[in-house]
């Protein structure tokens, strides 16, 4: 079958709707459309597109269901743009890792490529009001100084590496390094029988390493902040298989992912 004639029948085998959300999809690319702003009126995207008001319906909720639009009812309803959140950006990637086998070395080997880099970049970008964000993460961390339960820390230590991503200007290496952050956050865990010195002496280490890591950043020092990630990415994926940490076998549902309020200083880059 020549590539043609493939292409063709693929496109055949798209339903009507599907190829509405598509136009619906270059219209909002055409038109430069942002975050908050509305699509035309059901009734004019029928006219536009020439089919029917349940067509259009099913094309709207397939993009929101993609987290593109949000859909409002009544009189002055319809499609709102929206930012694609990250958790909804996780289940996809989880459905398509769903029959594979990803491993705590598979999460950590991208991390030790993708966080030196990250931070690294972030350096020159970072504000006095991100500096203040990552002293409140440490201390909200290190459970030498924090009162929160292990297992929060532990969950506290990735919004450190948030605060960075948000302040990189890169933004598919800031996009790959959060859904990273994600996924550690909503799908390891730990074994029951993990001693809870083995937390405290990980959420320690975390602690320093991210201490030494704010103090190259402050002095604008890229290339150390560079180093100390790379040392930091190794012995937290050391630590985490000591603590034998794995990944969830199983879907998170829409309903079990609950918004993370984040830092401050992520919350106002965002």
């Amino acid at each position: 079958m020549t590539k043609a004639k493939t292409t063709s029948l693929a496109i055949k085998q798209l339903k009507r709707s599907d190829l509405v959300a598509q136009e619906i999809k270059r219209l909002i690319t055409d038109k430069n459309l942002s975050p908050g702003d509305r699509l035309p009126r059901e009734i004019e995207l029928q006219e536009q597109f020439q089919v029917s008001k349940g067509t259009i319906r099913e094309a709207l909720k397939s993009l929101e269901v993609q987290g593109l639009i949000t859909i409002s009812t009544g009189p002055t309803g319809g499609g709102t743009i929206a930012e694609v959140p990250l958790d909804r950006t996780l289940q996809f990637m989880q459905n398509y890792l769903f029959f594979k086998e990803v491993t705590i070395d598979d999460i950590y080997t991208v991390r030790q490529v993708l966080e030196p880099e990250l931070a690294a970049g972030a350096v020159p970008h970072l504000t006095d009001a991100d500096f203040e964000a990552l002293e409140h993460s440490i201390a909200c961390c290190d459970p030498t100084q924090s009162h929160e339960d292990l297992l929060s820390q532990r969950r506290e230590d990735v919004n450190f590496h948030d605060i960075l991503a948000a302040a990189n200007p890169n933004p598919f290496l800031r996009f790959s390094c959060e859904l990273i952050n994600e996924m550690i956050r909503q799908l390891i865990v730990f074994g029951n029988r993990t001693p809870q010195t083995e937390h405290r002496r990980f959420g320690e280490a975390n602690a320093q390493f991210h201490r030494d890591i704010v103090q190259a950043a402050r002095a604008r020092d890229a290339e150390a902040v560079r180093a100390l990630m790379r040392r930091h990415m190794l012995d937290a994926a050391s630590s985490v298989k000591r603590m034998k940490g794995r990944i969830q076998g199983r879907l998170i549902l829409d309903a079990d992912t609950l918004r993370r309020p984040r830092p401050a200083a992520v919350r106002k880059r965002a």
